[in-house]
């Protein structure tokens, strides 16, 4: 079985990606950020909200994504373009748990708290629920968390921007999941980077054990276009609207 793209593929784990500043379904808006709803495990997760909470709304409702169909929303790191839709979100369902790194400002954990059933401080790895865990907190040019899900023969392993590094996360999944074949899916922070920097990542990534990659978001154009040369036909073209089936990778 391979890597599925349509949205009704397939009946276990997927991921579809909600808010990205890459196209994929022309139907729906872009802007800068990354949010993703993981759907077909125990519970659903909304991995990140992207910067707008009118746009993150305004594509769940395009793909059908009912607000309350979400249990756990997951936030990897404090930017404006990974949490700038909560507070909207929230509104629409205050009954979510809500997982954020214990390093967010009292300011935001306050209002969290204050709007959704519970709020969850993440500090070290730590199970979300069955098939689902946090990295934790890793420290680097920003502190952030991974969301890892295990598959069984595989680990997907979702990264918001990947300040600490994408092979550190990844590592991090590791030792959580044991040593399995690896997704990345993501913003993996390379848009600033140069292709050598990229090509010498890429090569620690393939001693890890990822076979699959949907670099997205703050990955950028050269990023995207070398992770796409090195994986080929384990590579997933990722945009807004994008649904990976997780149920079957080979």
């Amino acid at each position: 079985m391979s890597v599925k793209d349509h949205p009704s593929a397939g009946q276990g784990p997927r991921a579809t990606v909600v808010f990205d500043n890459y196209r994929y379904d022309r139907r729906l808006a872009t802007g800068w950020g990354f949010a993703a709803v993981i759907d077909g495990l125990e519970k659903a997760i909304l991995f990140d909200t992207g910067s707008d909470g009118g746009i993150l709304l305004s594509n769940l409702s395009a793909l059908d994504i009912r607000p309350d169909s979400i249990d756990v929303v997951f936030l990897s790191h404090i930017d404006d373009d990974h949490t700038g839709g909560l507070m909207e979100f929230l509104d629409k369902n205050p009954s979510v748990k809500v997982y954020l790194p214990s390093s967010f400002p009292s300011s935001f954990k306050s209002s969290v708290a204050r709007a959704c059933a519970e709020m969850v401080e993440v500090r070290g790895a730590t199970s979300i629920f069955d098939g689902a865990f946090t990295t934790g907190e890793l420290e680097g040019t920003k502190t952030e968390q991974a969301l890892v899900l295990d598959l069984g023969g595989s680990i997907a392993v979702i990264s918001g921007c990947a300040h600490p590094g994408i092979d550190r996360l990844v590592k991090a999944a590791i030792d959580i999941a044991g040593a399995k074949d690896v997704l990345i899916l993501g913003g993996f922070h390379f848009f600033r980077s140069d292709t050598h920097s990229i090509i010498a990542m890429i090569r620690k990534l393939r001693e890890l054990g990822v076979r699959w990659a949907a670099p997205t978001h703050c990955s950028g154009d050269e990023g995207r276009r070398l992770f796409r040369e090195e994986y080929d036909g384990h590579y997933i073209e990722v945009g807004i609207g994008k649904t990976i089936d997780l149920s079957g990778l080979d």
